[in-house]
């Protein structure tokens, strides 16, 4: 009977060749793919030195370009395929600089003369503040005090810098205006009296020669002061200065001027030999008010809002630097604007400086209520008018 031990280890045997076989075709496929991609890479190192080499013999370009083939060479398609397989070469570029956006334009007509009183937007415009900002401010000046507001309610202009006062009345006649920021805090309006001995208070002005430069000292101011003494306007002689109130009171002996410059002109006046009295308005019964303003068309405030944000904001800058290095901002002003460099206005500098609103945005609704309340109650307006309607806060959340 036959051992059965070799019969037992048979399919041992059996499978050690089937993997012996496996792992020799699995070698010699390798192998295979090796050779090819070997034969393939010197195919196409020779077609490169081939073209190289026919530059060479060829430097006068009559040779086939490099790289094309002779339809009848056989390796002639196992270079094309080669060349084909190449990963596409991409050539970069450094892109194209981006151009900032353009500038806004706004135009801003002053009330009156470049003056000191407009340092901060003189300050804004010429450090740059406003174009950081994406601005560009254009400021003009008026040939007639009574223009500014009355372009802004026709469309013309986009602000005007004006007064407190003359936006109660203005609104009060349905001009579509409303307040937006505040460049000086503290009135700027005043009677100015020649100081003969003759006028000690508004009691004695009837019959006076009393000089004016805008509406709301007609309208509004004068009358104010007058009526508590049971004084009319009509018992005065008012004279329009427009921009000469100096001259007009020297050329015409003018007995005093209602005045927006109370903090200059008193200088001015006495560089011309004539000595004047301040009369206060807010210490003759009239409430305090703000001296400066700007105030936009309120029918167009809403595509204008984020560009008159911006000019708050770099107003607001502008008064900073001018507080913290005020030799400085008079030595800018006196540069960009060598008419403001008298001695009058270097010596009210900074008198002026410090009624800047440091916070132009900021809306003391209380001022407004009031002064309304108090052209109502005094006859002067018919009706009272909300102050949002009067003012508005654009740096509120």
């Amino acid at each position: 009977m036959p051992d059965p031990a070799p019969l037992k280890r048979l399919p041992v045997v059996v499978s050690a060749l089937i993997v012996m076989m496996a792992t020799g075709i699995l070698i010699a496929a390798l192998m295979a793919v090796a050779s090819m991609a070997l034969a393939q890479q010197d195919s196409v190192s020779a077609g490169t030195e081939q073209n190289e080499n026919a530059a060479e013999a060829d430097p006068d370009g009559t040779a086939p370009e490099a790289g094309s083939s002779d339809p009848s060479d056989p390796s002639a398609s196992t270079e094309q395929s080669s060349v084909a397989d190449q990963p596409p070469r991409v050539t970069l570029t450094p892109p194209e600089p981006i151009e900032p956006p353009p500038l806004k334009p706004l135009e801003i007509m002053l009330d009156w003369y470049p003056g000191p009183q407009h340092a901060a937007l003189l300050i804004a415009q010429h450090q740059g503040l406003l174009e950081r900002r994406g601005l560009q401010v254009t400021l003009s000046t008026p040939a007639d005090p009574t223009l500014p507001t009355r372009l802004l309610a026709a469309g013309r202009i986009d602000l005007a810098v004006s007064r407190q006062p003359l936006l109660h009345l203005q609104v009060a006649q349905g001009l579509p205006l409303v307040r937006i920021g505040t460049l000086v805090d503290l009135p700027l309006a005043g009677l100015l009296l020649r100081d003969n001995g003759s006028m000690e208070s508004p009691a004695q002005l009837a019959g006076k020669r009393i000089g004016y430069s805008v509406e709301e000292s007609r309208e509004l101011l004068l009358p104010a002061l007058l009526k508590p003494h049971g004084i009319a306007i009509e018992e005065l002689e008012l004279v329009d200065v427009n921009f000469s109130a100096v001259t007009q009171m020297v050329d015409e002996e003018l007995d005093g001027v209602m005045t927006q410059q109370r903090l200059a002109l008193p200088r001015r006046l006495g560089d011309e030999g004539v000595t004047a009295r301040l009369l206060t308005l807010e210490d003759h019964g009239i409430p305090r008010h703000e001296g400066l303003i700007l105030v936009a068309n309120r029918d167009r405030l809403g595509g204008q809002k984020e560009s008159l944000q911006r000019l708050l904001e770099a107003l607001a800058d502008a008064t900073a630097w001018g507080l913290e290095h005020p030799e400085a901002a008079w030595a800018l002003l006196a540069e960009i604007e060598p008419s403001l460099n008298t001695p009058a206005n270097q010596a009210t500098w900074p008198a002026m400086l410090m009624r800047l609103s440091a916070r132009p945005a900021a809306l003391d609704q209380g001022v407004y209520g009031r002064f309304e309340a108090f052209l109502h109650e005094q006859g002067l307006l018919e009706t009272l008018t909300p102050v949002d309607k009067l003012a508005v806060d654009l740096g509120a959340p």
